[in-house]
């Protein structure tokens, strides 16, 4: 089976070429047809996958943990994402003053060569981002907020709070955990959707993909019929 891995870019108010990954800079390959380059498009993918792998150097090999994260951004355009493991993870340790990667993976299915009208081979479609940063570790009341805003999000409609807790306790299990703030340096955004196809091939993936039951395949069908709806009406 064939496939193509990915990459690219980035957000920012106004502007996000400060943070899309220069050529000589790329880590991953991706084709420049993939380049996923909107930036509210890319902030609202971040939010919607938002348990991605976090990549660290321990200085002898590559340790990672998967954490629900938030992502913020300031009014200058700034992205930074807040998350937490526990402390008892010593890949924390290693975080220091060097960038980690954060590996967010969207919906990604197998596209069959039955499907164009012409001989080709199997390859796979996705959608996956990739975020790079420093970290700065949280404590005290920026801990506390951080939890709290998780709390709040997750619990919507609800009466559960930190602040409705035994304040003893929160503090208790707050010690078990480490927050971190990611200031983000740089994104890589990949959605290899079929773009290089023409229109009736296009369209009979989509189609062939609206048949299967699995939730991916739903989700690459939708993504590509959006990609390239806006590529004819930018």
């Amino acid at each position: 089976m064939l496939g193509q891995s990915q990459q690219v870019t980035s957000a920012c108010r106004g502007s996000i070429n400060h943070l899309i990954n220069k050529k000589w800079r790329v880590a991953l390959y991706i084709p420049p047809l993939y380049r996923e380059e909107d930036r509210e498009e890319i902030l609202a993918f971040l939010k919607h996958n938002n348990f991605p792998a976090i990549v660290s150097f321990d200085g002898e090999r590559p340790i990672a943990t998967h954490a629900p994260i938030e992502v913020a951004e300031d009014e200058n355009g700034k992205i930074t994402i807040y998350a937490h493991i526990s402390r008892a993870n010593p890949q924390w340790k290693t975080f220091g003053k060097q960038e980690i990667l954060l590996i967010f993976q969207g919906a990604h299915t197998y596209i069959s060569p039955r499907w164009y009208n012409h001989v080709n081979v199997p390859t796979w479609n996705y959608m996956m981002i990739h975020v790079y940063g420093t970290v700065r570790l949280l404590q005290g009341d920026d801990l506390f907020a951080l939890f709290s805003r998780l709390v709040h999000n997750h619990e919507v409609n609800t009466p559960y709070s930190l602040e409705s807790l035994p304040q003893d306790f929160v503090e208790k299990e707050m010690k078990g955990t480490v927050g971190f703030a990611i200031d983000v340096t740089r994104i890589d955004a990949g959605y290899k959707l079929s773009q290089n196809r023409n229109d009736e091939d296009h369209e009979n993936i989509v189609r062939e993909l609206n048949k299967r039951e699995d939730k991916d395949s739903a989700k690459v069908a939708r993504a590509m019929r959006e990609k390239r709806q806006n590529s004819k009406h930018p």
